[in-house]
């Protein structure tokens, strides 16, 4: 598994700087019409490229053989862009309007909303194109995501990683807890506390000088686990909400009982520490069971995985916390044969699985976990069927998260709050307040109090 495609990435410069597009649209209702007059092409015929990054490109490549048999008239090119080289390229595309784009764009959820926000009719609408007959077919939450209107349909989900709690099941038993048995997590500072005096290890740990851009993975994953976000759906900003200050003021309880190792360094650093032993939880999402087995292989069995504790007691343990989609570029000339392999790759169980044997990307279309592959017990992972882990949070109600142009902004302050908190004990509601002033200062947008 690559490390890059799963890093939070800030949005490129010109997609903030809000350069719109200029006569790229999407589709009309005609398959072979686009809006503007221009072809979209035949569904069945037509030279795309698809543009992606490492593990992902090698799947989707992976799958054009059998693709080419159904379509022997759609001719494929799956270029690997890099991560995060493929945003930048992205988005001078777009901010050219639409010249020398691939014709299909794997895009990750922190930057579609940024996308459509800022280039109007950079991507196609996918619903001329037949793609809300899929509408429920994927993880909840998600087709908001990518129909915010339930109208226009602007990509189709991928990818979908719900929060984890990855622990070493052989520190918590030497300390004597039960980690099934944590509700919340309240009962996990305590257990912490247990852990640290019998074992050595901190909880978890956290960039806490916010060195690297995703910093506030574990501060997002708590709000996400109280159905919040940085804005609400109508964009309104909510970095100071209720839900936002009991999570930093737990970031805060775990700091100052001394529970948070320092991961300054971001990824390297995190990847150190786990081969250290220095933390007993990693709560990280789906993806990063693989990263464990790559990275300590000789601790096979002393690894556990669940949902991580409610942030409330009687709340919600599952939570979507990123996802990846497949667009298609609104400049396409071959719209119809590149929604044909969209169609193909994202909503066809046998091609999920595929990848998911590949790669372990985990979809988020819902019928591929019919698949035995996801319910084969984990030798690493003590005999669990970590698959079943995992879907059993997909499968729970969740709203969808907006990211908004915005995300890069909020992101940024965000991480700053929190570095004041673990390194400087700054009161968790005042400097969410700060924050959500000067984001609303710097975007326009109005804060909900």
């Amino acid at each position: 598994m690559e490390l890059g495609r799963r890093r939070v990435l800030r949005m490129g410069g010109a997609l903030t700087a809000g350069v719109g597009l200029a006569g790229v649209t999407g589709c009309s209702g005609s398959a072979g019409t686009a809006a503007d007059g221009g072809a979209v092409g035949e569904k069945d015929k037509g030279r795309i490229t698809i543009w992606s990054w490492q593990g992902p490109a090698a799947e989707l490549k992976a799958l054009t053989p059998e693709f080419s048999r159904k379509f022997p008239g759609i001719e494929v090119t799956v270029e690997d862009i890099g991560n995060p080289a493929i945003w930048d390229k992205i988005t001078t595309g777009l901010a050219g309007g639409g010249q020398g784009l691939a014709d299909v764009l794997h895009i990750g959820v922190d930057y579609l909303p940024g996308y459509v926000e800022k280039f109007p009719g950079g991507l196609a609408d996918l619903a001329p194109l037949g793609a809300t007959a899929h509408k429920d077919a994927f993880a909840p939450g998600l087709w908001q995501t990518v129909s915010p209107d339930n109208k226009r349909v602007n990509a189709l989900p991928w990818e979908a990683n719900s929060a984890g709690f990855y622990y070493r099941a052989d520190l918590f038993e030497k300390a004597g807890i039960d980690a099934d048995a944590l509700q919340t997590w309240d009962d996990t500072v305590e257990a912490g506390k247990q852990l640290k005096a019998k074992t050595g290890a901190f909880l978890l740990g956290i960039d806490k000088p916010a060195s690297q851009a995703d910093a506030a993975n574990f501060f997002q994953m708590l709000l996400q686990l109280q159905g919040t976000f940085y804005f609400d759906l109508a964009g309104r900003i909510t970095l100071d909400s209720p839900e936002a200050v009991k999570a930093m003021t737990l970031i805060k309880t775990l700091n100052d009982a001394d529970l948070v190792s320092d991961l300054a360094g971001g990824w390297n650093a995190l990847m150190s520490s786990l081969k250290q032993g220095t933390s007993a939880v990693l709560p990280w999402p789906t993806w990063f069971g693989g990263i464990i087995e790559e990275q300590v292989p000789d601790e096979g069995g002393k690894w556990k995985v669940r949902l991580p504790p409610a942030v409330r007691r009687g709340g919600s343990n599952a939570a979507t916390v990123n996802s990846t989609h497949l667009a298609v570029a609104g400049s396409s000339k071959h719209q119809a044969a590149a929604w044909s392999f969209i169609e193909f790759a994202l909503t066809r169980p046998a091609s999920q699985v595929q990848i998911y044997r590949g790669k372990g990307i985990a979809p988020a279309l819902m019928t591929a976990y019919e698949d035995a592959v996801f319910h084969e017990p984990s030798t690493f992972f003590s005999g669990q069927k970590k698959g079943e882990v995992f879907l059993a949070a997909l499968k729970a109600p969740q709203p969808a998260f907006n990211y908004t142009a915005d995300y890069a902004r909020a992101l940024k302050l965000v991480t700053d709050a929190q570095s004041k908190v673990l390194l400087k004990g700054a009161d968790p509601a005042r400097v969410l307040k700060d924050a959500a002033d000067q984001l609303a200062q710097q975007t326009g947008r109005k804060v909900v109090r």
